[in-house]
């Protein structure tokens, strides 16, 4: 059996590192394809060194472009890949661009995919991830879902049950196998024990000056409560560099480069509270029990709600200093680590492969 990984975007490489290792016990040939979508140091290549998995087999290097453009030339380039290699299946991750290109590819071509993180739904169109898991999901042979509502999803969009796999989140595996060097990871020199961890980069919230503003308004009030690391994503860097006249509290906010893997969870685990759009942050906020206030109107993790510490706070930031002032106060809500989110979703789906016998 061949089986093929492509991976495209940091968020992709925290959930195949744990799949990769737990197929290889089995002694079955596998290749990483980079598609490159993500192409810093800081956003790509540190990832793989501290994961401690090879670099890839492949590296399109397709970099940055418009959403058509980027989902075009992975498709251009991974179909020879797939003809030349003749894979048994092929693993997809997440929701980012390289995902709905290789599962259209491998759907045009006839050869079986794999989207590990299956099901998940945010029902809005809005968002370009939103449509890149619904139309990866329409088109894959078999769905891993992290957690039951991926599964009830994906059955009332009449996927075969027979080919759905509740299996955990590969995400919180990883957490959990680099736990305790996260735990002894040299912090970045802070002048205060207790903080906060601000994340930012959806063209929802950064692409719009005023509401960009908003955010910052309200993050310069909280800071005087608690001060705030923030790590500054590229895209957003570029968008607060636009706006002229903007004020940040330097003495309370610390902006900082994009972080690794290590150091940024490192930030997460010791911090008090994390402000954030992400969705892969959602959930190790809630592995980790650190309340996740989420500038959001909506999420595809509502199980980080329903039983984690992620609250929505869309635009509201009235609300989100509020819910900073309960945190603070010991009076946010209470929460549990959800159902198979234990470190062994990647050994559930080595062995559902391998039981699959392609």
């Amino acid at each position: 059996m061949k089986i093929i990984h492509v991976v495209g975007a940091r968020p992709n490489f925290m959930k195949m590192a744990p799949v990769y290792n737990a197929i290889k016990k089995y002694n079955i040939k596998q290749l990483i394809v980079h598609t490159g979508q993500h192409y810093s140091e800081n956003m790509s290549d540190i990832f793989f060194r501290e994961l401690k998995i090879k670099s890839a087999d492949i590296n399109l290097r397709v970099g940055s472009n418009t959403q058509a453009s980027q989902v075009a030339n992975i498709m251009t380039k991974f179909e020879n890949i797939v003809l030349n290699e003749k894979p048994n299946l092929v693993l997809v991750y997440g929701d980012v661009n390289s995902t709905l290109a290789a599962s259209l590819v491998c759907a045009k071509l006839g050869i079986k995919t794999g989207h590990i993180e299956a099901g998940l739904r945010s029902y809005d169109l809005n968002m370009p991830e939103e449509i890149n898991r619904v139309v990866t999901d329409k088109i894959s042979s078999f769905f891993f879902t992290p957690s039951k509502d991926g599964d009830t999803n994906l059955i009332k969009e009449g996927t075969d049950k027979k080919n759905i796999f509740f299996v955990g989140n590969v995400m919180i595996d990883t957490l959990i196998n680099f736990l305790n060097v996260i735990k002894k990871r040299k912090r970045i020199d802070l002048p205060f024990s207790k903080f906060g961890v601000v994340t930012i980069h959806r063209p929802s919230n950064v692409d719009d000056p005023a509401k960009l503003r908003d955010i910052v308004k309200s993050l310069n009030k909280i800071s005087k409560k608690i001060p705030l690391i923030f790590p500054v994503h590229p895209r957003t860097k570029k968008q607060l560099e636009g706006i002229k006249d903007l004020y940040f509290n330097k003495d309370r906010i610390r902006l900082t480069e994009p972080l690794g893997y290590l150091d940024f969870l490192n930030l997460i685990y010791y911090s008090s509270l994390v402000i954030t759009d992400s969705g892969g942050i959602q959930e190790e906020t809630t592995y980790l029990k650190v309340p996740c206030l989420t500038l959001r109107k909506n999420t595809e993790r509502p199980i980080t709600i329903s039983e984690g510490t992620n609250t929505l706070i869309g635009t509201d930031y009235k609300l989100l200093e509020r819910l900073v002032d309960e945190i603070i106060s010991g009076n946010y809500k209470k929460s549990k680590i959800p159902n198979k989110w234990d470190g062994k979703a990647s050994e559930r789906i080595a062995k559902t492969i391998i039981k699959l016998n392609l």
